[in-house]
């Protein structure tokens, strides 16, 4: 069996010209939780939506666990 990793993830948004949010850039992937939401506080002031989360992975395997919420600020999309 593989060994499950974490996958620690940030991402912010902004909104296009049409009011859709978009990502503001491509989303960051952290070793440990703290270093995300540590991001996450830094970037919140700077776009209209930031979130980190982190979910139980085995991407080899392509399973990955629910995803859960280390911090959020402002408007993001609902999580699938």
């Amino acid at each position: 069996m593989a060994p499950r990793a974490k996958l620690i993830v940030v991402m912010a948004f902004s909104r296009s010209d049409e009011g859709e949010l978009v990502p503001a850039f491509e989303a960051m992937q952290f070793e440990v939780e703290d270093r995300a939401i540590r991001t996450a506080r830094d970037l919140a002031g700077k776009h209209v939506g930031v979130i980190a989360w982190a979910r139980e992975a085995q991407p080899d395997i392509g399973e990955y666990g629910p995803p859960t919420v280390l911090f959020q600020s402002g408007d993001v999309p609902d999580m699938e």
